[in-house]
């Protein structure tokens, strides 16, 4: 046996291991509270500069140490020369290197890398650019590189028209870039506007985009890269912030606006004009927070609207792009009037791909389908169908559009409940076309609706009949329809009802054969201090002992139930 080589065993092996992580651990605390310390003393000297250095090569992520880092360089500003720190920064920008090879996608090195360059003396933005490259030739998906070049492109002055060709390259070596794509659609704007359109392409440019996208689908139609850029050059511009509809209630002696875009009470300059005098009130949310919405409120002060002779009423809203407003007059004797857009009901629901020419989308339809054809599993030639035929005539292509939808759902089951809630928005968005002209009714019963959108155009809607379809809440913003008089919702799977509240106006619910469970279930009613007639019929609530006794001391303002006076 002598003269061998002992042969560790693994218990011996993981003791020493063990050891030596342990040695490196307290090695480590030891170092970071040491540059705590300093810190707190406001130390910024070589010691500290070396001793985070030391830290950050082991672990790049630690953010203090990176502002600390900061705090010493701007501390040797004071004095050292222009020569010293530019120096001193250009072994920084070597050390972030070796950092960045370690930890490529590390959010503080390249934002601490970015801190660097701007306080250069004299930074070199044309090496950054080489850097740039070299990196995403590692990883060209690496967006925390791609966020710094567009950085350095900044400062640097580059032209767009260098970057657009520059992601053209990247995008010819993979058409599964997507973080090229992203850049690409940031560029052509800048390169190729449309004076017509903010933001948008120039029609030559655009066809030509369409042309590269359709390359990258066709060579790899289960990428999804070059499908979102497709879905991109077809979109549409923001829309504008506009009133869509006001409504005057005298006995309520309240103003109900709706609003195309989120606003913000606290925020919003709102004016309302009262026969030529401004009215001081108070706007609030419908349920009077401080949050973003579409409809909002405005309270006359008291007996404002109590005579019964012609008043007219404007509001108006200071927006980026000036005053936009809306007037009405309520007549002498009328107890509330509305004020409303009257788009055409093809335009109501402006597609996300309506803003492109009909005969581009139908040049794309065309293309799709023939995709759709190679390849009938393929999911997203089946969704730009859909979406393509909604841009190009809803109505026509309903039948059409719903059986693709049920196709998507058997071929992408993970993803079964949007499809359901697309098919139910596309199936809403056709029933509120086809609505008749100034109508207060609208019939959504029976559709196998899983979910309910599009509140904003039913704010004048006085009856709303939800029942017969597939939906397992009311946690939606139901609120925002401050007209609603009585709401239908039998026959689904309701579970619960928090969107409903504050609605002066609602005086009867019915909610027969759901999922009710518990009379506090019902307490945002409570808010609707109008409804008097409720009806439960059917839901598990209705089995509990005592059942009534629970519905009157949740909601007192009940006066009938299930069809029975209480």
């Amino acid at each position: 046996m002598h003269g061998r080589l002992k042969v560790k065993t693994t218990a011996e092996q993981q003791e020493a291991k063990r050891k030596e992580r342990e040695e490196k651990l307290n090695k480590y605390q030891a170092a970071t509270g040491r540059l705590f310390e300093k810190r707190k003393n406001a130390e910024h000297d070589g010691e500290a500069l070396d001793l985070t250095g030391r830290i950050l090569a082991h672990n790049s992520d630690f953010l203090s140490m990176w502002n600390y880092r900061k705090e010493i360089f701007q501390a040797f500003h004071k004095d050292k020369s222009a020569d010293e720190m530019q120096q001193l920064y250009q072994d920084e920008l070597s050390f972030l290197e070796t950092c960045l090879k370690s930890n490529p996608k590390s959010y503080s090195v390249w934002e601490h890398r970015c801190w660097v360059m701007d306080c250069m003396p004299h930074p070199n933005w044309q090496r950054e650019l080489l850097l740039c490259n070299k990196f995403l030739e590692y990883d060209e998906r690496n967006f925390h590189c791609w966020d710094y070049r567009r950085f350095v492109v900044r400062r640097a002055n580059i032209p767009p028209q260098e970057e657009l060709k520059f992601s053209t390259d990247k995008i010819s070596s993979n058409f599964s870039n997507y973080s090229s794509w992203h850049y690409r659609s940031k560029l052509l704007p800048l390169v190729h506007p449309d004076t017509e359109q903010p933001q948008g392409v120039e029609e030559t440019a655009l066809l030509q985009e369409h042309e590269l996208a359709q390359n990258a689908f066709f060579t790899d139609p289960n990428d999804q890269s070059a499908w979102f850029y497709h879905r991109w050059l077809l979109g549409r511009a923001e829309r504008d912030q506009s009133i869509r509809c006001l409504h005057v209630c005298r006995p309520l002696n309240r103003l109900v606006a709706t609003f195309s875009k989120h606003i913000q009470v606290s925020t919003a300059t709102l004016n309302v004009v009262k026969d030529g005098v401004v009215v001081t009130g108070r706007w609030h949310t419908p349920r009077g927070t401080d949050t973003f919405e579409q409809v909002l409120i405005f309270e006359f002060p008291e007996h404002s609207l109590s005579s019964d002779s012609e008043q007219h009423i404007h509001v108006t809203l200071d927006t980026e792009g000036g005053l936009v407003g809306r007037e009405c007059v309520l007549g002498a004797g009328h107890s509330e009037v509305f004020s409303r857009d009257t788009t055409e009901s093809k335009e109501l629901f402006r597609s996300e791909l309506s803003v492109a020419k009909s005969s581009v989308l139908v040049q794309e339809l065309e293309s799709c389908q023939q995709l759709h054809e190679l390849e009938p599993d393929n999911k997203w030639a089946i969704l730009s169908v859909v979406l393509l035929m909604r841009a190009i005539n809803p109505i026509t292509y309903q039948e059409q559009t719903l059986q693709y939808v049920d196709k998507l759902t058997s071929l992408d089951s993970y993803r079964r409940n949007y499809y359901a809630d697309l098919g139910s928005r596309f199936l809403l968005e056709n029933t509120v076309m086809q609505s008749e002209e100034g109508t207060n009714k609208l019939d959504l019963s029976g559709k196998g609706l899983t979910c309910v959108r599009h509140l904003d155009h039913m704010t004048l809607v006085v009856q709303l009949d939800l029942s017969n379809n597939r939906l397992t809440t009311l946690d939606i913003p139901v609120y925002m329809l401050q007209c609603l008089k009585l709401l239908l919702a039998d026959n689904n799977s309701i579970e619960s009802i928090s969107g409903l509240t504050n609605m002066p106006l609602l005086g009867r619910v019915s909610l027969r054969n759901n999922r009710i469970a518990k009379a506090q279930v019902l307490t945002p009613l409570t808010s609707c201090t109008n409804v008097s007639v409720l009806d439960l019929e059917g839901n598990p609530v209705c089995s509990m002992d005592g059942f009534k006794a629970d519905i009157c001391s949740v909601l007192p303002q009940i006066k009938v139930l299930d069809g029975s006076k209480i």
